[in-house]
Order: structure tokens, then C-alpha cells, then sequence
């Protein structure tokens, strides 16, 4: 039986599995032993507990933690908001990886699509937060933060068959896909946030974001962002928020960027984008890299600490998985892990994507706001 019959002899059967893009293609987990729901009391011992490897492949935990559990992790409150009651954060231990090409196949069968969706936040609501974090911004509370907007609809959706076709039209470094009996993750995520193997570390931090019109190319995308004063300005900012992180957890010096401001192309979109690495520090764990680390720079704002606790407060609604973090840990310490936008939870039958774009002191919210729409695109377009 081929891989591709594998998959989808998997999907129909209803079991549960995962797949995360891998450098040569995809990386199929199932057959899991173990599923780890995560809660604000058990997420510290989960992180903390070392395993004995064995060598194998599958000497590994994957999954995700949501936005409310890394906000616990460095004791940031958040308010009472809407909440769907979806798990704050679960991991699976598989027995089975299959190595899957980049050409994922499948075909759909009775996908139901809709595409009513609402958003949570409209033109003029949004006008106002983002004038509210200017004055913050212009009397020194942040520098940059990020509004969050989301968009809902109800629908029952195949996610293979929409990651399958998320994957030839936008593929993302990234990219990740979660089935399980009661839930659903999509993800084209291009943001990587950590990879460490050993005591080496690096990390992608995104910041900037152009639309791609006719006859703009990389060269023209990389022109327009250095001349555009605003999202230098953002890049700059998130880059040093990142090797600001790297550094309490890494060896003085050690901390340097391998890649500085280079363009990443997608559907409909380019991205400035930077590379980071760092030696990590002895004794230096898991639960220490996590807590320096999460939630990700680039889609929160900067300073870190207060641009969170300005942001729970303005937010009427949980983010879930949005801005989390998903990947995997292996029992020798080595990990990976992105952040978690771009993104499809589907969840008692709603479907809900959540995109943010930055505020600073000369943003304009109209551009701000269309820039959300333009992030959310690729993966609405799926429903149509």
C-alpha cells in the first residue's frame, strides 16, 4: 500500500494523527500510545519531566500549547473572556511515523464548505482599539502591539482535504495539520520560533507584511520594505524583543543573527523575515527555553510582559491555539516548535481563523486592518 493510501486508509478510520512539515517533506504521527490534555496545573510538571530515550524516532511528544497556558507559564493574568472551553494545550506520544512527500493526495469526499464568515472585531471597533494603543504607544506603555481580529463561521470541514489543498497553494515551512475525534488544526504557519538540538538554538522572528500585486517580486518586495520606514521599524524591534529572549537562556556572546532581513514569498504575501542563534547556557531545561521563548515576540508586540497585560485587557475573546506554540519534544531534549497563525481550529463546528497585525506610533489602521485580511485569505479561500 502506498504512503498516500496510508493517509487516507488513516483519515477514513477516525483515528487520530498528525502531520508537520519536515524539511523534505511531511511527517505523519499517529498510532499514539498517550494524549496529554494540558492544564494551568499539570503544564509545568508535563514540561519537566525527562524520559528515558531509547533511540528511536518516536521518542517524542506533539502537540501544541495554547495562548491562555504560556501566559500562565510567566504568571500573566488573563481577565474572564468568551471562552469555547477548547483544551488549553495537548500533546500525544505516537508509536508510528510515516515519511510522506511534499505532493500530499487525497481525495475529498463530500467536504462540507460554507463561507458566511463573521468578524469579531469590524472597521470602526478596530479604528478604536488601535487609537487607544497609539496614546499607549506615544506615552511609552509599549512600542509595537498586535490586534488580534477573528474570523468565524459554522461548518463541518474535511481537514485533510483542506490541508491537502492548503499545501499546493501555499505551503509554509511550518505547516501543520492536527485530526482528532472532537477537533481539527489547519495551520500554513511560516514562523518558526524555536529549533534546538543540543545546545544550539535558533530562531525565525517575521515582522513585516506586504501584499503581492501584479509584477511584485522579491527583489521589489525587499526594496519596498526597506524604504518603508514603519515596518523597519517593527522588524527591528521583534528581532531585538528575540535575541533579547535568547539571551537569558544563552551563553553571553553567543547570541548572533545568521539572516538579516531577507524575503519569504507565499500565496498571497511576502514576509521580511530574520534568523537568530544562540549556545545555550548549562542547566539550562525545557520549561526555562519555553518560558523564555513563549509567546512569540513577533505576533504579541514589544516590551513582551506589558504589551501582554495591555492586550488581555482590550480582548473580549480567548485566542486558543492562536499565538501559541506547536511542535514536539524529544525525550533528549532536542526540540521544535513555531507559532501558531495562519491558522484553521475547527471546534464543535465552528470554524475560527485569527490574525493580528502591529501597531506603532506611525501605523494606520486601515492598512492594519486590511493587512488581517490579507493574512486570513488563503486560508478562507478554502471554504469557498
Amino acid at each position: 500500500m502506498s504512503k498516500q493510501n496510508q493517509l487516507a486508509d488513516l483519515h477514513h478510520s477516525g483515528k487520530p494523527y498528525i502531520i508537520y512539515k519536515s524539511q523534505k517533506g511531511f511527517n505523519l504521527y499517529t498510532n499514539f500510545s498517550k494524549k496529554i490534555i494540558l492544564n494551568n496545573k499539570n503544564v509545568k510538571s508535563f514540561l519537566s519531566k525527562k524520559y528515558k530515550a531509547k533511540s528511536k524516532k518516536t521518542d517524542l511528544f506533539i502537540g501544541f500549547l495554547g495562548y491562555e497556558i504560556l501566559n500562565n507559564l510567566i504568571k500573566i493574568k488573563i481577565p474572564k473572556q468568551k471562552n469555547i472551553n477548547f483544551p488549553k494545550g495537548i500533546f500525544y506520544k505516537p508509536e508510528k511515523i510515516i515519511e510522506l512527500s511534499n505532493k500530499l493526495e487525497y481525495q475529498k469526499k463530500n467536504s462540507s464548505k460554507k463561507s458566511n464568515f463573521k468578524i469579531n472585531i469590524n472597521k470602526n471597533a478596530y479604528a478604536k482599539i488601535f487609537a487607544s494603543f497609539q496614546k499607549r504607544i506615544k506615552r511609552g506603555e509599549t512600542y509595537q502591539i498586535k490586534i488580534c481580529t477573528k474570523y468565524k463561521t459554522r461548518s463541518k470541514i474535511n481537514p485533510l482535504d483542506f490541508f491537502c489543498r492548503l499545501s499546493k497553494t501555499n505551503l509554509a515551512p511550518e505547516a501543520f495539520m492536527i485530526r482528532d475525534k472532537n477537533y481539527s488544526v489547519i495551520s500554513c504557519s511560516p514562523e518558526n520560533l524555536i529549533t534546538k538540538k543540543g545546545f544550539l538554538i535558533t530562531s525565525k522572528p517575521i515582522a513585516g507584511t506586504v501584499k503581492k500585486i501584479r509584477n511584485m517580486n522579491k527583489a521589489k518586495a525587499l526594496n519596498y520594505f526597506r524604504k518603508n520606514l514603519k515596518e523597519t521599524k517593527e522588524h527591528n524591534m521583534i528581532v531585538d524583543m528575540e535575541r533579547n529572549d535568547l539571551s537569558r537562556i544563552c551563553k553571553v556572546g553567543s547570541v548572533k543573527l545568521l539572516k538579516t532581513k531577507v524575503i519569504e514569498e507565499y500565496k498571497d504575501l511576502f514576509h521580511y523575515v530574520s534568523l537568530i542563534k544562540g549556545k545555550l547556557k548549562k542547566n539550562i531545561n525545557n520549561i526555562d527555553i519555553i518560558k523564555a521563548m513563549m509567546p512569540g515576540g513577533s505576533v504579541i508586540g514589544c516590551p513582551k510582559i506589558n504589551t501582554l497585560n495591555l492586550l488581555n485587557k482590550q480582548e473580549k475573546e480567548n485566542r486558543n491555539i492562536y499565538t501559541g506554540s506547536f511542535g514536539y519534544i524529544k525525550f533528549n531534549g532536542d526540540m521544535r516548535f513555531n507559532i501558531i497563525i495562519r491558522s484553521i481550529l475547527n471546534f464543535k463546528n465552528i470554524s475560527e481563523i485569527s490574525v493580528a497585525s502591529g501597531v506603532v506610533v506611525d501605523s494606520n489602521a486601515k492598512h492594519e486592518f486590511n493587512e488581517n485580511y490579507i493574512k486570513a485569505k488563503a486560508l478562507i479561500d478554502l471554504f469557498k
